[in-house]
């Protein structure tokens, strides 16, 4: 089975399966024709308002569109009723003031330097300034005092920050922001195409986005084309020409589609990011994000990210549907492929979303599954299958492997593709692995009429090893037999009668999703999801795109993670590729790989609903921080004198408590930063704790997030 994934075994292109978007490649398929959008496209204002908002540099995970920078430390803030009281008694203090120099309490010193500084001739009825003149140098003067009094008064109220704390704010439309851009620094007006010499096409693109032509796929799809060209993929004048003819819609994506059918989350394409909630406002979370938007991208993904939470925590809809609608968009833009694997039916997005979908189990699926992974090699399909069939039998010690399995299957795989031109099919390779006579000497057969002598001692060795104590054979035939079901004949076909999908495709921009029979065949489930992790590892290792960012987002992971998938998930960041995994409990993770799976991964989230064993992992990996105890202690106040010992008795009374003196001790004490009580026990409903790392080893702590804000 030879597919590289845009084609069938029978050599017709697939059509819903992209090849890379880009102008100068003319794709071998005939696009599909555009649909129409889920919605209008957005007028020009709009579009430019979006494209011209700020986004300054942030921490990890900050939703960056409008973002306002926060100091990283929190300031000293008067309590609310402390500042009103203070402005108000303030303000008391000012007027009794003003009053009792009014009237002449405090004596007139505070005419001495009018006296100073007014000349005589400005002074009573007949002065030269006249009666009016003279009413307003001495009103005027007045007046300066009073002002003086006042900012006094304000500076001792701390009327300023009155003013910022509870009126500002009532003024300050929560997305308003400056958008103001010179004709240098304005993203509309394409200025390094100009720079570069292609000021046709980079004219055509601003009319566009004037005119509300434009979406941010559009948008984010030409810069990266714009990008190959820069890197010399692609050529300038084939990428001018592109932009000349099609406007906003060149270097579409192979489906020809623009946009997605529907959108459930705030996304921003400059940035990458897709928003999943709110950081509390809460003491536990640093002060720079309190408050802000919580948003991921490839550069935090590209580490990886495992959730766990119990059924209902929101795993699926508040974390992967998101993400998965997110890395669609990025695939439409030229940036991504993705693959989203969970039960059918999980409410992973609409098929039309994705350019592929393998709905394994149902006899109307479109496309099958390439077992194989779509390699000619024996020994990588062996060690891909093995790691498939029995990865959660193997030792789950991070430093053991399978290599029995892989040498068992290496043996059968390798002489049947030598004899027939491809591997075997699963009735097939079952019957090889259950020793049957039949297919043995038919096998036999054709390896000495070829004279492969090399593969007969391969199959001599597999024939002497049946049978014997310790051989694993037995039981990947058991394991193979859960896939030689009626509900599974017309799949993983290597004949050539299906259109068989291989990860070998995300080479491509490509969109897929997998849909598992859960239902009666949970363990063939996790047999094909360890398959399809095992391969994605596999794939991503030798593409030559590396610029093109590879996602697997597994909904629900249980008996998933292996030895060798935690090796594999190790490696995906040097590639440009990452992996979500959710998890029910890491009780569903065998307890040798649960530190190792934690460590390989740098984006963990913990949702409400988690138990305290499960809080205890998480709390260790997240480790301790120092932090400032306060003890106070409060000490009976002994009077010495009558009179004192009567003021004590008079506050007895009146307070019913002994006089105290309160003492306060501060000390620095290393805790940790969530204990497993209270991600067991304080995590609200609908809220989760996310460490995040992104791909240049920037990390952010344990955020309590609000995951419906």
């Amino acid at each position: 089975m030879d597919s590289d994934g845009t084609q069938d075994t029978r050599g017709t292109h697939a059509s819903p399966v992209p090849r890379p978007a880009g102008p100068p490649e003319v794709p071998a398929m005939p696009p599909r024709p555009p649909r129409a959008p889920a919605t209008p496209p957005p007028d020009g204002s709009a579009f430019l308002t979006w494209l011209r908002a700020p986004r300054p540099d942030a921490a990890p995970g900050v939703w960056r569109f409008g973002h306002r920078p926060r100091p990283a430390e929190e300031p000293e803030e008067i309590p609310t009723r402390q500042l009103l009281s203070g402005a108000l008694i303030a303000f008391l203090v000012g007027w009794l003031v003003w009053s009792l120099l009014q009237n002449g309490y405090l004596g007139n010193w505070w005419w001495v330097p009018f006296d100073l500084i007014v000349p005589d001739a400005w002074r009573g009825g007949d002065s030269d300034l006249g009666e009016t003149g003279t009413f307003i140098v001495y009103q005027g003067y007045e007046l300066l005092v009073a002002l003086g009094i006042m900012v006094g008064a304000a500076r001792l109220g701390r009327w300023g920050e009155v003013w910022r704390r509870f009126v500002t704010p009532r003024f300050r439309r929560p997305e308003a922001q400056e958008t103001r851009t010179t004709p240098e620094d304005d993203p509309a007006q394409w200025n390094e195409l100009r720079t570069a010499g292609a000021a046709d096409a980079a004219e055509r693109l601003a009319a566009e986005a004037r005119s509300g032509l434009m979406r941010d796929v559009d948008h984010a799809r030409i810069l990266r084309a714009w990008q190959g060209v820069r890197t010399g993929r692609h050529s300038l004048v084939t990428f001018s020409g592109a932009v000349l003819k099609d406007g906003a819609a060149a270097c579409l994506h192979p489906s020809g589609e623009r946009d997605l059918p529907a959108r459930l989350a705030r996304h921003d394409l400059v940035t990458g990011q897709v928003r999943l909630g709110t950081t509390v406002d809460d003491a536990r979370n640093p002060y720079a994000y309190r408050g802000t938007g919580l948003a991921l991208g490839p550069d935090l993904l590209g580490t990886s990210l495992v959730a766990v939470g119990p059924a209902g925590s929101g795993k699926t809809g508040t974390v992967v549907r998101p993400l998965a609608e997110s890395l669609c968009l990025h695939a439409l833009a030229g940036r991504a492929a993705v693959v989203v694997v969970g039960a059918a039916g999980a409410g992973l997005g609409p098929a039309d979303a994705y350019d592929v979908v393998v709905r394994i189990g149902n006899q109307e699926s479109e496309y099958d599954l390439d077992l194989y992974g779509g390699t000619t090699d024996p020994d990588e399909a062996a060690a891909v299958l093995a790691e498939a069939l029995v990865g959660d039998l193997a030792d789950p010690h991070p430093g053991s492997d399978s290599r029995r399995s892989t040498t068992v299957l290496a043996q059968l795989l390798g002489p049947f593709r030598a004899v027939h031109g491809r591997f075997p099919s699963v009735p097939e390779l079952r019957q090889l692995l259950d020793g049957a006579p039949g297919p043995f000497a038919a096998l036999r057969q054709g390896l000495q009429e070829a004279g492969q002598e090399s593969l007969l001692r391969e199959l001599d060795a597999r024939e002497r090893q049946m049978g014997q104590p310790g051989d694993v054979g037995g039981v990947l035939g058991d394991r193979v037999a859960l896939l030689d079901r009626p509900a599974f004949a017309g799949f993983f076909d290597t004949s050539g009668q299906s259109r068989p999908f291989t990860l070998k495709a995300l080479d491509h921009p490509v969109r897929v999703r997998i849909d598992l029979p859960q239902r009666g065949h949970a363990d063939a489930s996790k047999m094909l999801a360890r398959l399809v992790l095992a391969q994605f590892t596999a794939s991503v290792a030798v593409r030559e795109d590396r610029s093109l960012f590879a996602c697997l987002l597994l909904d629900d992971a249980t008996g998933v993670v292996t030895p060798e998938a935690v090796r594999g998930i190790q490696r995906l960041r040097s590639g440009n590729a990452g992996v979500v995994l959710t998890l029910r409990t890491l009780d569903d993770v065998a307890r040798p790989l649960r530190g190792p799976l934690l460590g390989a991964t740098g984006c963990r989230m913990a949702l409400s609903g988690l138990t305290p064993w499960d809080g205890q992992d998480f709390a260790e990996v997240w480790g301790k921080e120092w932090t400032e105890a306060r003890d106070v202690t409060d000490r009976q106040i002994i009077a010495e004198t009558p009179a004192g010992k009567a003021v004590h008795m008079l506050r007895r009374v009146i307070t019913g408590k002994a006089p105290t003196a309160r003492a306060v001790t501060v000390r620095q004490v290393e805790r940790e930063r969530w204990s497993a009580s209270e991600l067991a026990h304080a995590v609200p409903a609908g809220h989760a704790v996310l460490s995040l790392t992104d791909v240049k080893g920037e990390h952010a702590p344990p955020l309590l997030v609000d995951l419906r804000g």
